[in-house]
């Protein structure tokens, strides 16, 4: 058994051995590209969304040396035309760029050849000594008119890590492999998956043959990574999870058509540990986002409050080169973080968003590092805040927001009941912990300011919250009241907080009333 090519399919028994979610009709796609000019395919998607088990799928499939029938005879592939013709048919060659971790970097891509090239010699033992693997791979098909099936795992790993004259080095050797004049005769299918798109030399793709497919464009590969609503309600059903819960943590991410896909990852460790937590920083990590949301390019701050506060961001794609050094523009950062995954993109307005609370305790761990000034202090008191509101101290709330109204004047144009919003949820944010939060949410006979629904099996309160300026706080609850807001929270929680907040816009002192009526239905 080889250790880059005739691997077998052991990697995806163990797969197929623990709740695998069906993805193989990806591979129908593969097998329509199979030998056409779109036979180089790049893939890239947020760590930890499938890729690399999709890759070991790929591989069991197409290996030659494996009988890979029990494997696949009851998933989706099974059912289409093309799946016997291709199954377990072709030469097939695996490289991570994992496995060269621990080579220097200065000669990595030499090195990684080399080890390469030994392993595919125990196939081809008449290979004739050769450090370059393009080479190697042609003088093979020109021997025994073999033609291979390439799969690249992790393909741009050197590129988010290694000094730019390495950089230069390893593109150089992708475009060696698949834009000379012999790719097309050498291999069948070309199959890269990575985190990053396919990096750009002078605005254009360094490997401009290769079908791409992005979190910012997946075309019809968006269904088969990450999670659907569909097959997280599936395993909810079958491990006895809350699926709003599941949701509330871990959905959020809008891939192409599919407006509704969660992180599987973390979906699969939620159901392990019997928790809805953070699963996100546990894994392993390449990168934190601290670096980037301290560049202050375009108000990138002010970018990431807004996002905080539950509002999509217009963004321009297009200039993004990516990588992760070159970033000149918040388009750029704000790009970048939706290809890791922190932020989810949405096509058909060219929008981003924070996803779900996972995600926004990342970001809020990074700007308390950080430390953006009075942000991160109104998050970090943001717990007490909620706290304090539940336990009716109007005194306590009065007090801090007369004092994070002066200190967020620097941060939020402080003048309407808008911005005020602004600052409350940003005050209230670690309530996202505990509730799904509304603004502007329709409710009894009209729109209530906020709203805090509480979460499902949480004992807290459901809250209202108006906002009145120039009007006392029973101004703000008269309104609450005479609107009939309360009516649309019935039910879900047994006492509803009815919260009014008066201020004047010359005045830094903040009127605070809170009346509590029947939650019941």
């Amino acid at each position: 058994m080889g250790i880059f090519i005739d691997k077998g399919n052991i990697a995806f028994k163990g797969i197929r051995n623990s709740d695998f979610i069906d993805k193989s009709g990806l591979l129908e796609i593969l097998n329509e590209c199979i030998d056409t000019p779109h036979r180089y395919i790049c893939v890239s998607r947020p760590r930890r969304f499938g890729k690399s088990v999709a890759a070991k799928m790929i591989y069991a499939y197409y290996d030659r040396k494996s009988d890979s029938a029990s494997l696949f005879d009851d998933l989706e592939i099974a059912k289409l035309p093309s799946y016997k013709t291709h199954l377990n048919k072709y030469p097939i060659i695996y490289i991570d760029w994992n496995k060269f971790s621990e080579l220097d970097e200065q000669s990595v891509v030499e090195e990684a050849q080399k080890e390469v090239i030994k392993d595919i010699k125990e196939s081809y033992p008449f290979l004739k000594e050769t450090e370059l693997l393009s080479k190697a791979l042609d003088e093979i098909h020109q021997e025994t008119g073999d033609r291979f099936i390439l799969i690249i795992d992790e393909w741009d790993k050197l590129v988010r890590e290694i000094d730019e004259k390495t950089q230069k080095k390893y593109v150089n050797f992708l475009r060696s492999m698949f834009k000379s004049n012999t790719a097309d005769d050498v291999f069948l299918l070309v199959y890269m998956t990575g985190i990053l798109p396919i990096i750009k030399v002078e605005a254009q793709s360094a490997l401009n043959n290769f079908d791409e497919y992005s979190v910012v464009d997946p075309g019809r590969t968006a269904q088969f990574y990450g999670f659907t609503a569909n097959q997280v309600k599936a395993l909810c059903d079958q491990f006895n999870m809350d699926f709003e819960l599941m949701k509330h943590a871990y959905d959020g991410y809008v891939i192409g058509d599919e407006k509704s896909m969660f992180n599987p990852n973390s979906v699969m460790l939620s159901i392990e540990k019997r928790n809805y937590n953070s699963h996100w920083s546990k894994s392993a990590s390449y990168t934190t986002i601290e670096h980037y949301i301290e560049i202050d390019h375009d108000d990138v701050q002010q970018k990431i409050i807004k996002m905080l506060n539950g509002e999509s961001v217009t963004i321009r794609t297009a200039s993004f080169r990516n990588d992760m050094k070159n970033i000149d523009t918040s388009d750029d950062v704000l790009t970048l973080l939706a290809h890791l995954g922190y932020l989810s993109f949405n096509p058909e307005d060219s929008t981003v968003r924070i996803p779900n609370t996972e995600v926004a305790q990342e970001f809020e761990l990074s700007i308390s590092r950080a430390g953006w000034g009075e942000v991160s202090k109104a998050l970090d008191d943001s717990l007490t805040l909620i706290n304090k509101t539940i336990a009716e101290d109007v005194d306590y709330i009065s007090e801090a927001f007369d004092k994070y109204r002066f200190e967020a004047s620097s941060i939020i144009k402080y003048k309407d009941e808008n911005s005020m919003a602004c600052a409350i949820t940003l005050a209230y944010y670690a309530a996202k912990r505990y509730y799904k939060i509304f603004r502007e949410q329709p409710a009894g006979k009209g729109f209530a300011d906020m709203i805090f629904l509480p979460l499902p099996k949480s004992t807290r309160p459901a809250i209202v919250i108006e906002l009145k300026a120039k009007k006392s706080a029973q101004g703000a609850i008269d309104q609450i009241k005479n609107k009939n807001y309360p009516a649309a929270l019935k039910g879900f929680s047994k006492k509803i907080l009815l919260v009014g907040i008066g201020w004047s816009k010359r005045k830094s002192h903040h009127d605070v009333k809170i009346e509590v009526v029947d939650g019941s239905k």
